[in-house]
């Protein structure tokens, strides 16, 4: 069984795995033996990423990249195989939110979300599955939100990039399933992060913030989720335990998509 999860002798690449969810997926994966390497958009993330990795006891490689720069990935990609081995498994982290009213959101702003959450993943699929298909397989990770099901307020150019990834997710499966290529997504709920924190502090009365307690009331865990829970389902999706897994996305959302919520 241990085998079965193993990713011994794995190379794993994750976008924007500094910190957060894509750290908590890196830090799962070097735990089940792949070797880590990612990469951010500049050297302060990537110098942040790093002592976060050795302090934790981890041997990864970090890199300036640019998702959405498709020259700079394929370079990269021939760079990571070149100091660090073939791309094994792909985790499509790196992603930004502008929260603004869709009415009163620049058109250049819905495109620069959609550029970094659909178009990068694109990218850099597009940039490893040549090498995947060489070696006989390989595993891409996309992660969608539980966006790429449910509309919210402000967040008009995030559900529609993560919508859009949803179905990426399902074509490249659809389209290199023949390969040996397993392409699957991860729907994470709310998760307690740093950018996150604002909105779980408690208020000057002692009471919880508002949308805190939105969340938890909506949410069956009645928790908010932690990094850590996306570990297991991340090596599950990375590992040979789901080879006949593909085009799935696996929400880990402490059962919000399945709840309608208490009666008031």
């Amino acid at each position: 069984m241990e085998e079965l999860f193993s990713l011994k002798g794995k190379v794993a690449w994750i976008t924007g795995g500094a910190y957060g969810i894509g750290y908590a997926i890196a830090k799962a994966y070097a735990q089940a033996g792949a070797r880590i390497v990612f990469n951010c958009s500049r050297q302060e993330t990537v110098d942040r990423g790093l002592a976060s990795y050795r302090q934790d006891g981890i041997d990864a490689k970090g890199y300036i990249c640019d998702v959405t720069d498709e020259a700079a990935v394929r370079d990269l990609v021939e760079r990571i195989e070149k100091e660090a081995g073939p791309i094994d498994i792909l985790v499509n982290n790196a992603g930004i939110i502008k929260r603004i009213p869709m009415t009163e959101m620049d058109a250049d702003d819905f495109r620069r979300v959609i550029d970094v959450d659909l178009t990068g993943p694109f990218i850099a699929a597009k940039a490893v599955i040549p090498s995947m298909i060489k070696r006989g397989g390989g595993k891409i990770i996309n992660v969608c939100s539980m966006m790429s099901e449910l509309g919210r307020e402000t967040v008009s150019a995030y559900a529609a990039a993560k919508g859009g990834l949803k179905m990426l997710t399902k074509n490249i499966a659809s389209e290199y399933g023949g390969y040996n290529i397993q392409c699957n997504g991860i729907g994470p709920g709310y998760i307690a992060t740093e950018q996150t924190a604002p909105l779980r502090e408690t208020q000057p009365d002692g009471s919880r913030h508002p949308f805190d307690a939105f969340i938890v009331s909506k949410t069956p865990a009645a928790r908010w989720g932690v990094a850590e829970d996306l570990a297991g389902p991340a090596i599950f999706l990375a590992s040979s335990a789901s080879d006949f897994v593909n085009g799935h996305i696996l929400y880990v959302d402490g059962g919000i998509l399945a709840y309608i919520g208490k009666q008031p």
